[in-house]
């Protein structure tokens, strides 16, 4: 079992930035893609961005060329650099990592942008 704790979060104001963290521990070998989900209220949880152990990267439109995803060299820790931020990115934000086809989920983080 994997186990994700995600750091970060917070309030800032539109065009500013923050960076969130999550940490895996547990059974983390073999952890494949590794991920950021996001999910407002009254809305579906929808990808941000993922990355897979050998480096390629996934964004969502709406978050290309503003946020980056990154992952330490132990592959075990996975970063999501947000910049440029707009209210409409307000949302809970997720980890999420993936061993032999099982997703791992965090307990979440609230982000919010004011206007």
């Amino acid at each position: 079992q994997v186990q994700l704790v995600e750091s970060g979060g917070g309030l800032v104001q539109a065009v500013g930035s923050l960076r969130l963290s999550c940490a895996a521990s547990g059974s983390i070998a073999s952890i494949g893609t590794m991920g950021w989900f996001r999910q407002d209220q009254g809305k579906q949880r929808e990808l941000v961005a993922s990355i897979t152990q050998s480096g390629t990267t996934n964004y969502a439109d709406s978050v290309k060329d503003r946020f980056t995803i990154s992952r330490d060299n132990a592959k075990t820790t996975v970063y999501l650099q947000m910049n440029s931020l707009k209210p409409e990115d307000t949302a809970v934000y997720y980890c999420n990592a993936n061993r032999w086809g099982y997703p791992s989920w965090g307990q979440g983080v609230q982000v919010t942008v004011s206007s």
